[in-house]
């Protein structure tokens, strides 16, 4: 084995075990932080018993669901009922492996025990896999978990079950098609779809949350849609269908469900992050685009982290702030709304961007700005029409007339 390849094998494992890693901490945290910002806003303690501030929690209602007892329904398709938790939670955790957490680190030539000489040259991208697809690969692969919900609901031969499981597939479809959408201004603005181009066109005019604000919000609604959290958990509305397509899973088979909401959440909230917020950019200044350097990278990180949980607590404010949905509501927004204001938006951003190369303006902060002064009238429009009821406005009010 070449000292190459054993450099390149021990880079690709690290990173994995690093990404990977990061996930499952990072649903211990959301979990914690969820239950301690929940009960901030409703005057309550919240967990403060396991370990300091309640930290520990999380880990002893994971040895608790590890010893509970498992539960099979009698008439449950066993094999489809047990395969069901696996794909929901395995493309949650395999759409972190294209998100980059920071900076370049450079590359090394040492000499190991045992191993040998071991030699990575260049700079060692920090993802997992620098995919040409980029975005699109996390579109696709956090597309599969619906089929994890389809197949518990009807694995599980429970009226409430498949009910969740129907209405999770409709509502996943219906978003994901607004997202997808939603993303394609951005596309035509970084002329690429992976994420390291994504954020060095950032680096070189401004956030992508300025000059693409309607995308911004288009993305952000349906990330809510497609992790189904509040206003849209539909599928598991404990009002109607007790907890919707997972009422019959017990033990860890119901953890994985419960992880896998939150790794998407963590998942959408890193895109978020890095498709318009700059990712690993530290703002106000160019140090961070130096030769790469462990300090470049631990600041970096710093930076996407910060970001990423600014994301992951206003998922946690809006669900302990804002109603359920009713779903005719759900798909009115979802097909009535976003899909058209997806479209409209994708042929305002083109026709811009045409205007603006026809003219010669470089890409930069004048081209953000002009963007940004196209995005401002359309987002008094918008907030405008849905602060007056006309898209969730729901059953029509008709006036009855009483005879005296």
């Amino acid at each position: 084995m070449t000292p190459e390849l054993k450099g390149f094998l021990l880079v690709a494992s690290l990173k994995i075990l690093v990404a990977f890693s990061l996930v499952n901490v990072g649903v211990i945290m959301v979990i914690w932080a969820e239950r301690r910002v929940s009960a901030f806003l409703q005057d309550r303690l919240g967990p403060n018993r396991v370990g300091p501030l309640g930290l520990l929690q999380s880990l002893a209602d994971g040895v608790k669901n590890f010893t509970k007892e498992e539960t099979y329904p009698a008439e449950a398709d066993p094999v489809v009922f047990v395969l069901a938790p696996v794909l929901s939670f395995i493309p949650a955790m395999l759409a972190a492996a294209v998100i980059p957490f920071g900076s370049p680190l450079p590359g090394f030539d040492m000499t190991l025990p045992i191993i040998g000489q071991i030699v990575y040259s260049g700079e060692i991208p920090m993802m997992i896999a620098d995919l040409p697809i980029g975005f699109l690969f996390i579109l696709a692969i956090t597309s599969l978990g619906v089929y994890g919900i389809v197949m518990a609901g009807w694995s599980s031969n429970n009226k409430y079950a498949f009910l969740g499981s129907l209405r999770g597939s409709a509502q996943m479809v219906s978003y994901e098609i607004a997202m997808g959408m939603g993303l394609v201004a951005l596309m035509i603005l970084v002329g690429n779809v992976t994420l390291t181009e994504a954020i060095a066109r950032q680096q070189e005019s401004t956030w992508f949350i300025f000059p693409l604000f309607i995308g911004f919000f288009l993305f952000a609604v349906s990330s809510l849609a497609e992790t189904n959290r509040l206003p849209f958990d539909l599928p598991e509305t404990e009002s109607e269908l007790v907890t919707g397509f997972h009422t019959e899973y017990s033990s860890m088979k119901f953890s994985m469900f419960f992880m896998a909401e939150y790794a998407n959440m963590i998942t959408a909230s890193a895109m978020m992050a890095t498709l318009f917020f700059g990712g690993w950019d530290i703002p106000f200044t160019t140090w961070d685009e130096g030769p790469a350097s462990y300090l470049r990278f631990f600041a970096t990180f710093g930076v996407f982290l910060a970001k990423t949980w600014m994301f992951m607590l206003t998922f946690i404010w809006i669900r302990w702030t804002l109603p359920r949905f009713r779903f005719d509501q759900l798909m009115q927004l979802g097909w009535k709304f976003m899909i058209p204001l997806a479209l409209g938006y994708i042929m305002l951003i083109a026709t811009t961007v045409w205007v603006l190369d026809t003219r010669g303006v470089e890409f930069g902060i004048v081209y953000s700005l002009i963007l940004f002064a196209v995005n401002l009238p359309l987002t008094y429009v918008l907030f405008s029409i849905l602060d007056r009821g006309k898209v969730l406005g729901g059953s029509q009010h008709k006036r009855v007339k009483v005879s005296a």
